[in-house]
């Protein structure tokens, strides 16, 4: 009989960090199942052709690492960003496993150098144009691992792990959870059941409707979550140069004057490079910056929280529906927009797109109208933070700042767990950023940390 101590469905941020936490601190027999490729075989056409040729899965967004491998690896020291888990385990214990799983980064190659503990005049400086336009900065120490040595280190991890005795099945789709009197027994791989006394649920945000169907089918108590809308803003570096230099990444909370909506920044990357993400019959856009190659632009996006309320319960459906409007207007491409036009509510041309000193670092995006794709709402949302930001970054709200539409983070419904992240189902655990728990590379990791922990104790 197929039999593990503990299966670990993704090996996305947390589902490595378990197994990592798994296999030094225990004997446990650990199988970890990926529907996507070992990183060495997580190749994207795109980055040499310009041309996405729809890799199923999508290589970016699936394999050893999840999002992470290609992401622009920043580590977020902090745990009053990336996510929820304080509020399972405390601020102090969020903090002590952050400190742990940063220095595991080290010990794998990680650059030493943190941004924004230095130059606090400077930082407060910035916190005092936020107050006066509205926003809260939240000034997180930043370990920037850059996205082509993001790779190198989680080649180096999985290695590991290998060398270390965890099982990895690659390419391969779990169907489903087995479950006995209320208790895990394993998993099923097409007509092969895996038995294992502990399974792991750690499939990131690509997984978050594979999550979702597998607690509907098993009645795994799930709740409405959080999900996040809005743009990609692309900009000259000379506009965000203060807060690149001091912070790296600049974390600005906004709430709308007009609706109440909680707007954030996400994902910063001076002298990056906008990309697109797939998840399965869509496109999305993200972005990266790179170690050893600089663009003259910073990208990051703009995200509009909504949660919805009863009747509504489908928030990864409304925010697909918009991706796949995007994806039709803009004939399977990402679309491009300059703010002056976004305002003026016309569509951005060709001639128009070129006008001033952007160069688009997204090659194939396709000029267009975000108006037609995006709610008046969500835009109204967009605008206002873009002006008030403007007040911190001037240049900001200039007529050439490009808005690339549309950028998704999607989460499964907030799956219910207890303080140690245990289904009502015994033996079966939901972390990471697909289970509505975490909303970052550091918290993600951490919570594998203490979940593995918690079965090694057991």
């Amino acid at each position: 009989m197929n039999k593990y101590d503990v299966i670990i469905v993704g090996a996305g941020c947390s589902g490595i960090f378990a197994a990592y936490e798994l296999i030094n601190k225990s004997n446990k027999k650990v199988l970890m199942i990926e529907k996507g490729n070992s990183i060495k075989k997580r190749v994207c056409p795109k980055r040499k052709t310009n041309i996405c040729v729809n890799c199923n899965p999508c290589n970016i967004t699936t394999g050893f690492s999840g999002a992470g491998a290609f992401s622009d690896g920043k580590i977020s020291l902090s745990p009053e960003v990336g996510g929820n888990l304080p509020e399972y385990i405390g601020y102090d214990k969020t903090q002590e496993l952050i400190d742990y799983i940063d220095s595991i980064y080290l010990s794998f190659g990680a650059d030493k150098k943190i941004y924004g503990l230095d130059n606090n005049d400077k930082i407060k400086e910035l916190k005092s144009k936020a107050i006066i336009n509205n926003l809260k900065l939240i000034a997180c120490p930043v370990r920037h691992l850059g996205t082509e040595e993001s790779y190198k280190i989680y080649t180096k991890i999985e290695e590991y792990l290998e060398n270390k005795g965890v099982d990895l099945k690659f390419n391969t789709q779990v169907d489903d959870i087995l479950i006995e009197d209320n208790n895990i027994k394993g998993v099923l791989v097409g007509n092969e059941k895996i038995y294992a006394d502990n399974v792991i649920l750690s499939v990131g945000r690509e997984g978050s409707e594979w999550l979702r169907n597998i607690c509907n089918k098993n009645n795994i108590i799930s709740e409405p979550s959080t999900v996040d809308i809005g743009v990609r803003v692309e900009v000259r570096n000379e506009v965000m140069e203060d807060i690149n230099k001091y912070l790296y990444e600049g974390k600005f909370l906004y709430n709308s004057k007009t609706f109440d909506d909680k707007v954030r920044t996400f994902c910063q990357n001076p002298s990056g490079e906008v990309s697109i993400e797939r998840y399965d019959d869509l496109i999305t856009v993200n972005g990266h910056s790179y170690k050893n190659s600089k663009t003259e632009n910073t990208n990051v996006a703009l995200l509009v929280s909504k949660h919805f309320t009863q009747p509504f319960k489908d928030s990864i459906g409304y925010a697909k529906s918009i991706a796949k409007l995007a994806n039709m207007l803009g004939d399977g491409k990402i679309i491009v927009q300059r703010y002056e036009d976004f305002k003026r509510g016309r569509r951005t041309t060709h001639d128009r797109l070129y006008r001033g000193n952007i160069v688009p670092t997204l090659k194939d995006a396709e000029p267009g109208d975000l108006a037609l794709v995006l709610p008046y709402r969500i835009i109204k949302d967009i605008e206002e933070m873009i002006e008030a930001l403007n007040g911190v970054a001037p240049g900001f709200s200039s007529s050439e700042t490009l808005l690339y539409g549309v950028e998704c983070k999607l989460y499964n419904n907030k799956v219910k767990v207890n303080n140690n992240f245990e289904t009502d189902v015994k033996g079966l655990f939901a972390i990471g950023d697909g289970a509505g728990i975490t909303r970052g590379i550091a918290q993600a990791n951490s919570n594998g940390v203490y979940v593995a922990n918690y079965i090694i104790s057991k």
